[in-house]
C-alpha cells in the first residue's frame, strides 16, 4: 500500500490548509472501495468504515473515515489526469513490459450517468489508450463536450509510442493524430470512412486493380451461434501520401467479413491507413487487437463496474471516478488466482486476506 501512497503524494491537493483528511489516505480509500465494488462516494464512505480496521493496518486516519460528502468534494476538485497519472507510476512495471509491435488502441467511452437530461449523451466522455496484450490501461484523459480528438492526442502525447502500432476508429483518421503518432515513433492502423472521401475513394481504386494472385490471408471464427469469416487484403499508397498531404501514409489495409447466424449471412468491408505495408495476416490480427478496448475495457467497465448507471455528475467528478474504475480494473487483473473478474471484485470484498494479496501484487 506504500506504493500508492507515495504516487498519490504528486497529486496536487486543491483544498484548504485546514483540512482534516490526508489526501493521500483519502484516494486510497476510495480506490479500494471501487476494487471491491464500490460506485458512489456515499459507498466509498460506507465500504471505509466497515473496512476501517484493515485500513488501519497501513494508514493513520487521524480523523477516522472521511465523510461521503467529503469524498465527494475532494472528487470534485482534483485532477483527473494528475490522478491518472499517479496510478501510471503505480503500474510503470506493467507498462514497461510493452514491446515493439504491440497493439495500443485508442477510443473514447460516453459517460451515460454522469448529465443532465438536458445534456447529451456524450457530454462526458473519457478517452482512453488500452494496451491488448498486457490488458492495462495506458492512459486516460476526459474529453467534454465532443472533444474526444483533443483528447486523444493528449493521451498519445502521454505515452511511449516508439515501435507501438495505434489503432483507432475513423474519427482520428486526420493529419493532426498521424502527426502526433508519426513525432512519437508509431505506426498506425486507422479506421478510414467517409469523413477522408477523398482518400477512401482512391484506397478502393487501388483494391479494384489488385491481381488475381495478390497476397491475401482469411481468418475464420465460430461461436454464440454465428461464424465469421474474414478476409484481408493490403496494397501500397505509394504517391498518395504528399496527393493527400497526410504524412506517413504507407499503404492501405482492406478487411472483407462475412457472418452467419442462424441462417442469414451479412458482410461488411472495412477500409484501413496504414503507415507501414504490414503482411494481411498481421493487419488481421492489428485490427482484431483493437476490438479489446471495446470486449476487455468498456464491456467490463458496464458490466462488472456499473459505470452506464453510475450518477457522479458534478465539475471533476465523473473523470476521476471514471479513473478508479479503469485502474481498478487494471489491478485486478493482475491477480492470476481463478474465478471471473466480477466474482474476484466482490471477493475483494469479503475477503480482506484476498483483498492484501491483490494489492500487494504489484509491489512483488
Amino acid at each position: 500500500m506504500h506504493l500508492f501512497l507515495t504516487a498519490f503524494e504528486d497529486v496536487p491537493d486543491p483544498r484548504a490548509g485546514n483540512t482534516r483528511h490526508d489526501l493521500g489516505e483519502l484516494l486510497v480509500i476510495a480506490f479500494v472501495s471501487v476494487l471491491c465494488g464500490a460506485t458512489s462516494c456515499a459507498e466509498m464512505a460506507a465500504f471505509g468504515r466497515s473496512k476501517e480496521r484493515v485500513f488501519r493496518d497501513f494508514l493513520k486516519l487521524r480523523h477516522t473515515i472521511p465523510s461521503h460528502d467529503t469524498f465527494s468534494a475532494v472528487f470534485r476538485m482534483i485532477d483527473p489526469k494528475a490522478l491518472d497519472a499517479a496510478f501510471g507510476r503505480v503500474l510503470a512495471d506493467v507498462a514497461a513490459l510493452l514491446r515493439a509491435g504491440d497493439v495500443i488502441a485508442v477510443d473514447g467511452k460516453a459517460l451515460r450517468g454522469a448529465r443532465d437530461a438536458s445534456e447529451s449523451a456524450r457530454t462526458r466522455m473519457m478517452v482512453s489508450a488500452y494496451t491488448a496484450r498486457l490488458r492495462l490501461t495506458l492512459a486516460s484523459v476526459p474529453a467534454d463536450r465532443g472533444a474526444e480528438l483533443e483528447a486523444a492526442i493528449e493521451a498519445l502525447g502521454l505515452i511511449a509510442l516508439n515501435g507501438k502500432v495505434v489503432t483507432a476508429d475513423a474519427l482520428h483518421c486526420n493529419r493532426r493524430t498521424v502527426a502526433a503518432i508519426n513525432a512519437g515513433g508509431g505506426d498506425w492502423c486507422l479506421a478510414l470512412k467517409a469523413n477522408q472521401d477523398s482518400l477512401l475513394s482512391d484506397a478502393r481504386a487501388c483494391f479494384a486493380t489488385l491481381k488475381d494472385d495478390h497476397p491475401t490471408a482469411v481468418a475464420q471464427d465460430a461461436g454464440h451461434g454465428r461464424t465469421e469469416t474474414r478476409k484481408a487484403v493490403v496494397v501500397s499508397a505509394k504517391g498518395l501520401a504528399e496527393h493527400h498531404d497526410f504524412p506517413g501514409l504507407k499503404a492501405f489495409g482492406r478487411i472483407e467479413a462475412t457472418r452467419e447466424t442462424a441462417g442469414a449471412t451479412t458482410s461488411e468491408t472495412r477500409y484501413f491507413a496504414l503507415s507501414w505495408m504490414p503482411a494481411p495476416d498481421v493487419l488481421l490480427a492489428t485490427v482484431r487487437a483493437h476490438w479489446a478496448i471495446e470486449n476487455a475495457l468498456h464491456w467490463q467497465l458496464d458490466v462488472s463496474f456499473r459505470e452506464d448507471a453510475a450518477r457522479n455528475r458534478k465539475d471533476n467528478g465523473p473523470g476521476n471516478i471514471a479513473v478508479l474504475r479503469r485502474r481498478a480494473l487494471d489491478v485486478m487483473r493482475r491477480d492470476t488466482s481463478r474465478g471471473s473478474l466480477s466474482i474476484k471484485l466482490k471477493r475483494a470484498g469479503w475477503d480482506d486476506d484476498f483483498l492484501r494479496s491483490v494489492l500487494n501484487n504489484l509491489a512483488a
